[in-house]
């Protein structure tokens, strides 16, 4: 009888194992394909050439023409010809930097000096 409810325990925890699997929270999809892209305005120069139609030169024209707002400023800067920008847009993005918190104002006092 212990073998029989050791045995159902066992089954009914391999079934529902997987279903509890798939109940965890996952990154969303968009997440996950930013994850995966080059973020133009951080990557380092070997990264940057590892792109379709970048070299050296183009490599190095990335790096210098950053911060970019979007990744259609590499077109609109004439930094990569549009041919070469539709090679390499499903595989790059430009995030911006997290903007920096303003300092606290000091309260003013009232009254006298």
């Amino acid at each position: 009888m212990k073998k029989l409810i050791a045995a159902a325990a066992i089954a009914l925890l391999a079934a529902t194992a997987p279903a509890f699997a798939k109940d965890a929270p996952a990154k969303p999809a968009a997440e996950k394909k930013a994850e995966a892209m080059l973020d133009i305005n951080t990557a380092s120069r070997d990264e940057l050439m590892k792109l379709k139609g970048v070299g050296d030169a183009r490599a190095n024209a990335i790096i210098k023409g950053r911060p970019y707002k979007g990744k259609d400023e590499l077109v609109a800067k004439k930094i990569v010809p549009e041919n070469v920008y539709k090679d390499i847009k499903d595989h790059i993005i430009a995030k911006q930097a997290p903007a920096k918190a303003a300092a606290p104002e000091k309260k003013k006092k009232k009254g006298g000096c």
